[in-house]
């Protein structure tokens, strides 16, 4: 397992980080998905990714269990604030009050005294900005949060927050938290350029498109029994995108590009992100530690310029690019 500095802060994380967004307390049974931590600590990586409302709470209890007993300085822990974890109008978005109240409920759940990464999981259009930042800035001054970062913003919305951080003083985000993948590559254009402009590194979600990049979904077949594709409570929403055939077809003429650089159509997915100079880690999930196992072959791969262009040739016109993709909910519009 190699690692990378994420953006310009001294902070190091592991190329493959370790998630649990639709694993840890909803698809996968608790025993299970302490297998599959272990597994990812075997396999050398040492950053750990969740949020406090990934399966209702429930994700960040079972990986803290999970990373019991661990040394705490050995991995870096990440979790994210924004989303409703409760009923009340105050348990969601990012004022004040709720990222206090949910920063102190994680650390809770996950059994730790500091995140070392703490994120905006999106842009609460109806909480001043300012607002959101200096409750990020005392998080790091209390020593609870080591480092911030935003998921899923705008480049109109980075450039304002960082803004704000050089004209207060406050501490700058490093990190951001992009959906990118072949198959969704909206950042390319606008957020991608600035994150490298501002030293703020990419920790890359979805980087086998939800698993639509594995080859195990053929065009024109039903999708295989058992996958995330068929489980209405492990994703099949967020893949359903990609279950067409024109889009399996295009995938399906990754696998000769993958066999000539000896790798799984998964693993070539993984290194794909990986080339960006500016993606600091790409998170894999995984139901299974076999799964985990193979996903990190891709750290430490390097992909010549001509299978990046061959990649794109058989992919054409399938991929994602529009920037205005990249949206947070907005009460307002």
């Amino acid at each position: 397992m190699e690692h990378r500095r994420l953006g310009k802060s001294g902070l190091y994380v592991s190329e493959i980080s370790y998630g649990n967004w639709i694993t840890h307390g909803s698809q996968v049974e608790q025993t299970a998905a302490i297998k599959c931590v272990k597994a990812a600590l075997d396999e050398g990586i040492t950053t750990f990714d969740t949020a406090d409302v990934y399966a209702g709470t429930k994700a960040e209890v079972v990986l803290g269990k999970a990373l019991k007993g661990v040394r705490r300085e050995s991995y870096e822990l990440f979790t994210k604030v924004y989303w409703p974890t409760g009923p009340g109008k105050n348990d969601r978005g990012l004022s004040r009050k709720h990222i206090m109240e949910s920063c102190h409920a994680s650390l809770k759940r996950l059994g730790t005294d500091h995140i070392d990464l703490y994120q905006m999981h999106r842009f609460d259009f109806e909480t001043p900005l300012e607002e959101s930042l200096s409750a990020f800035d005392d998080l790091i001054r209390q020593g609870k949060v080591q480092y911030i970062g935003f998921s899923e913003w705008n480049a109109d919305q980075i450039s304002s927050a960082l803004s704000i951080q050089d004209a207060r003083g406050y501490t700058r985000f490093v990190s951001s938290q992009p959906q990118y993948s072949m198959l969704w590559r909206v950042i390319e254009s606008q957020v991608d350029p600035l994150c490298g402009k501002e030293g703020i590194g990419h920790i890359v979600w979805s980087p086998i498109a939800q698993g639509a990049l594995t080859g195990k979904y053929k065009p024109g077949k039903k999708p295989p029994a058992g996958t995330r594709a068929t489980d209405k409570k492990g994703g099949a929403n967020m893949i359903s995108r990609w279950m067409n055939n024109d889009v399996l077809t295009a995938v399906a003429k990754l696998d000769p590009i993958a066999k000539e650089v000896g790798l799984s159509m998964a693993q070539l997915a993984v290194a794909w992100v990986l080339q960006n100079p500016n993606v600091s880690s790409a998170i894999i999930g995984a139901t299974k530690p076999k799964q985990i196992k193979e996903n990190v072959k891709a750290s430490g791969v390097k992909l010549d310029a001509e299978i990046m262009k061959k990649i794109d040739a058989v992919l054409g016109s399938i991929p994602e690019k529009d920037p205005a993709k990249t949206v947070s909910p907005n009460p307002r519009a």
